[in-house]
């Protein structure tokens, strides 16, 4: 699937895990660097980077898309199904993250579209996620169809060392033949 013109958007598999923990390490530094958290208050290290992409991949309930330009990592997204007994039609998105060279292009709305085909081709029908509030990524999901269940107040320490809140948010996924 593409994205912008150049940009080929693919799922992470055991083959090219390695390869791609290297090449997503700049992408998880940078979008720290540029202040979204995403789990952490100052950039990782390449090689702490490394190790966190590959514990990802790792997981048996993750599935993970790249978005690339040639070799050059842009962009990633991270789909995690329910692992509990109640929760076989249900995922969690994480990691949305776009490298700020590469904003946009229309990486961020291809990557998620990947993810959601995938998730009703597999018999996925409810998505959720968080996201930091009264971001720009929380008025893209708005954008993209995912509705707002809420907020939580100071739910997490920002790079600068403030607490911001974050929103949840659902979305609702059409079964498709695969």
């Amino acid at each position: 699937m593409t994205g912008a013109a150049t940009t080929l958007i693919e799922q992470v598999t055991e083959t090219s895990a390695a390869a791609t923990a290297a090449a997503l390490a700049p992408v998880l530094i940078d979008t720290v660097e540029s202040g979204a958290s995403v789990g952490w208050i100052e950039p990782p290290t390449p090689d702490e980077a490394i190790l966190w992409w590959s514990a990802l991949f790792a997981d048996p309930d993750a599935t993970t898309w790249i978005a690339r330009d040639g070799d050059r990592a842009l962009g990633t997204i991270t789909l995690v199904r329910a692992a509990k007994r109640n929760g076989p039609h249900r995922a969690e998105v994480i990691k949305l993250m776009v490298h700020r060279e590469a904003r946009g292009r229309g990486i961020a709305p291809a990557l998620l579209a990947a993810l959601e085909q995938h998730a009703a081709a597999t018999g996925l029908t409810l998505l959720v996620l968080d996201t930091e509030t009264g971001s720009l990524a929380e008025s893209l999901y708005a954008r993209w169809g995912w509705q707002t269940v809420g907020g939580i107040p100071g739910y997490a320490v920002s790079p600068s060392g403030a607490l911001g809140g974050t929103t949840i948010m659902y979305k609702r996924l059409t079964l498709r033949d695969s």
